[in-house]
């Protein structure tokens, strides 16, 4: 970026900041500014880079928690390891059973995390799940969305007792509370994936089966029971098994909770504030927009009465920023929410050539958007519910360094490193077994060489974390920005900003026959060149 285009952009730059400053100082939520600081967030998550693993396709630290033969002895319908999904290509693979990662498996390769430059690890839901595979539902096929039928809860949103750990997870010496003591003891933040919105798959079963469809206290004392009716078969007015659940609409076949029934809520609050006190520091909330406002700021309201401040954020898939910010608002669930709108302009932009950083620009609600806090977003570009990011080694640097350099708090699925199971969706490739053969992998990819790079610096510069960001152009294949946090900088006897030590992030992409641009991370006393290497694409193939 030449001078001459600096001085072109200076006004702009000045008007927006003026105006960000003016919609984003007031709602940092987590100290109190002193007259004259701006910045986007003072949230001390925001200083985190989240990996995200579903716990049981990570690593299997310890096979004697395998659990290999539960369900076999009443047949091939009901075993519970090992299930691939029938109607793979040739070459391809899924699984819908249990593959054996757990806790130690975390543990023994937390160097491989936290060397990435990340600072939280957000897990699955690490609750109890029925020991069969649910024999209702439409059988699952290559693929196929909403089918249930023979698979199990790997993935731990099926919960039957949410008081308790499911036997998959923990090793001797290693319960949660261990877990999350050996996660601290490596200066890493614990992001706990929580459900309250249904328990297990409840009906459409040949037979009722153990668990599905229950629910369990902290003393295994059932206290809910769909007994293998439709919804609308329930009768909660008689049958008390029946009151924590709606007789209405449902996600599958699952079951699906009353939140009007004060129980429930008294329910979860319990089960979810013994996970903090073993050691959780952020909750991620599955689901989050198919339970009304109400709900949920009464939950957040009691979890928070004993712990203020702490960190949530929320999972309503839609691309509609209308919708997901009222989760945002005070007077709702007054929380955090995975940034849909953003994730859906990213793929646009680096999942293919041709894409434009103007896609950008709107989903970024950096002034008068509908959010609490643009800057407390959980910001990513796939997950376990959607098919992964089908971009080249280019399109996935490119997309780490904006995530990293951008508002928001960046989220990586596990295997993004590498560009694991690319385009991948869920029953076609999307959850697959990592491994200590998937890092070994990795530690060889440009992917994770880059991303380690530009996640070190966010993790080293406290203007990326949390400061105010004001774009200086997004266009084509340009993209500027500027981010400032004035709580950082000295001033005068006059109170005016010593420009010497404005610590501020400007980035420039160029592509140039496939040539990336060098950006400049000018801080205080200094500068740091960050470079881009020249890279060919190397997917697809």
């Amino acid at each position: 970026m030449t001078m001459t285009r600096m001085d072109k952009t200076s006004l702009l730059a000045a008007t927006l900041l003026a105006s960000a400053i003016a919609t984003t100082a007031h709602a940092a939520t987590s100290a109190k500014p002193s007259p004259g600081d701006y910045y986007g967030t003072l949230q001390p998550m925001a200083s985190d880079a989240v990996y995200f693993v579903m716990t049981d396709r990570f690593v299997n630290g310890d096979p004697s928690n395998d659990h290999r033969n539960q369900g076999k002895a009443k047949g091939a319908a009901f075993y519970t390891f090992d299930r691939p999904v029938p109607g793979a290509p040739a070459g391809k693979s899924d699984n819908v059973g249990y593959m054996g990662g757990d806790f130690k498996g975390i543990v023994d390769h937390l160097d491989y995390i936290k060397e990435m430059g990340f600072g939280a690890l957000w897990i699955t839901p690490i609750v109890d799940n029925p020991d069969e595979a649910f024999t209702g539902g439409e059988p699952v096929k290559w693929g196929g969305h909403f089918t249930d039928g023979g698979k199990t809860g790997y993935h731990g949103y099926w919960g039957d007792n949410f008081w308790v750990v499911d036997e998959h997870l923990p090793s001797r010496g290693l319960d949660f509370r261990g877990f999350t003591r050996a996660m601290h003891a490596h200066g890493m933040k614990v992001v706990l994936d929580i459900v309250c919105n249904h328990g297990s798959p409840a009906f459409t079963m040949p037979k009722d089966q153990p668990k599905y469809g229950k629910i369990y206290d902290k003393h295994w004392r059932l206290m809910a029971d769909e007994q293998n009716l439709a919804p609308d078969k329930l009768d909660p007015k008689n049958n008390p098994l029946h009151a924590w659940y709606n007789t209405g609409g449902n996600l599958a076949q699952l079951s699906d909770m009353n939140e009007n029934n004060p129980a429930v809520l008294d329910y979860f609050v319990g089960a979810y504030s013994q996970w903090i006190d073993q050691g959780a520091d952020a909750f991620r909330i599955d689901t989050i927009g198919w339970m009304p406002h109400a709900y949920w700021h009464a939950f957040v309201d009691r979890i928070r009465q004993k712990r203020p401040g702490f960190f949530m954020f929320g999972e309503a898939f839609d691309y509609d920023a209308s919708k997901i910010a009222e989760h945002t608002w005070t007077r709702n669930a007054n929380v955090s929410v995975l940034d849909f709108p953003l994730r859906k302009a990213l793929q646009a932009t680096f999942e293919h050539s041709g894409g434009s950083y103007a896609a950008l620009a709107e989903p970024l609600y950096l002034t008068n958007g509908p959010y609490a806090n643009p800057y407390e977003l959980m910001t990513f570009y796939d997950n376990h519910d959607m098919a992964r990011m089908d971009a080249s080694d280019n399109g996935f640097i490119d997309a780490n360094n904006w995530l990293f350099t951008a508002r928001g708090i960046p989220v990586i699925y596990y295997g993004s490193e590498m560009g694991f199971e690319r385009g991948a969706a869920e029953h076609a490739g999307n959850r697959n077994y990592f491994g200590t053969k998937g890092i070994a992998e990795a530690r060889k990819s440009p992917i994770r060489a880059n991303l380690m790079r530009i996640a070190k610096v966010r993790q080293a510069h406290v203007a990326l974390q949390r400061g105010l960001q004001v774009d200086l152009e997004l266009a084509g294949d340009r993209a500027a920005v500027e981010l400032l946090d004035v709580k950082q900088h000295r001033r005068d006897r006059a109170g005016r900003v010593d420009k010497t030590v404005r610590q501020r992030v400007k980035r420039e992409r160029i592509v140039r026959a496939g040539r990336m641009a060098e950006g400049q991370l000018t801080h205080a006393g200094g500068s740091m060149r960050i470079r881009f290497r020249r890279r060919r694409a190397a997917w697809p193939p």
